[in-house]
């Protein structure tokens, strides 16, 4: 949902890879359904483990919740958002964590985008 919401919002101004640390077999049906109920498609998406090559190539990692299995490269900036995982779970329950995610990532694009800026 998180890659989502990036490509959404930002467009073409950040590159988003989006990976776990332990990913799901497919995107959670519940999670594509209320993401689209907010415009965003991510029915294609398809999970996929990270790797040291992928957290190289980027500026910042964000986790959400992989503990010791975060991540960690020198320069890489790692920002764990705790959120509830929304795995088998309900439509509302989800729709909360879609709304927290979105939250943050408008925070975030809205600090990625101000640094780029300053530099």
């Amino acid at each position: 949902m998180a890659a989502g919401w990036l490509r959404h919002l930002a467009g073409d101004a950040v590159r988003v890879l989006s990976a776990g640390s332990e990913p799901g077999k497919a995107v959670n049906p519940t999670a594509v359904a209320v993401m689209a109920e907010v415009g965003i498609d991510i029915a294609g998406a398809q999970p996929r483990r990270w790797t040291p090559a992928m957290v190289a190539e980027v500026d910042v990692v964000v986790s959400m919740g992989c503990g010791d299995e975060c991540p960690v490269v020198p320069g890489t900036r790692l920002l764990d958002w705790e959120l509830p995982d929304p795995a088998g779970q309900g439509p509302d329950m989800v729709r909360g964590v879609r709304d927290d995610i979105e939250v943050q990532v408008r925070l975030l694009l809205d600090e990625i985008l101000d640094r780029e800026v300053a530099d």
